[in-house]
């Protein structure tokens, strides 16, 4: 069951509204939807995280918790989700990205490089930046819809399976 499994990684709110660094944010961390392990809260969290994780710029992470603070959502889940994009696939996914905004737009796909810093967002990215953002926008809200549908529906079925097994155990 998908609960049982987020449930293993869930962080404890009381042990991270003690942290130093929470001292602004205690009084919003409270809300049991931001770290309870329930299919309305994880579910859109994870969608989020898989949307951040195809913005072309730097803090993924920071944008996820702030986005599932704002939007009520699994913070946990959605920062962890973020790592669609990391070290080893974040050349594919923009490369990918760009070429498909490219296409769209019907400009010829040039040379791409990508390298995880602000120094390329100032040089690189201002050349390139409509083709990888239309790209990054279409593919970002495919994965979100797709990880959405994906794990609803595992949630969904894994539930009926539990109650079906306890409904059988119990007829015996």
């Amino acid at each position: 069951m998908p609960r049982r499994f987020f449930k293993r990684f869930a962080f404890k709110r009381h042990e991270i509204a003690e942290r130093w660094f929470m001292g602004p944010f205690r009084h919003l961390i409270h809300d049991h939807r931001l770290w309870g392990i329930r299919r309305k809260t994880v579910v859109p969290a994870f969608s989020l995280g898989l949307a951040i994780a195809f913005v072309p710029l730097p803090g993924h992470m920071m944008q996820a918790a702030l986005l599932a603070l704002v939007l009520r959502v699994n913070i946990p889940v959605a920062v962890l989700s973020t790592f669609l994009s990391n070290p080893l696939t974040m050349g594919p996914l923009f490369f990918g990205a760009y070429v498909l905004g490219s296409t769209l737009l019907g400009i010829e796909p040039g040379p791409f490089s990508f390298e995880y810093s602000f120094a390329w967002v100032r040089t690189v990215f201002t050349t390139i930046w409509l083709p990888l953002t239309l790209g990054c926008v279409l593919l970002g809200s495919a994965a979100a819809v797709i990880g959405y549908v994906a794990l609803d529906g595992l949630w969904r079925y894994s539930l009926h399976d539990y109650k079906a097994k306890k409904r059988k155990n119990r007829s015996r």
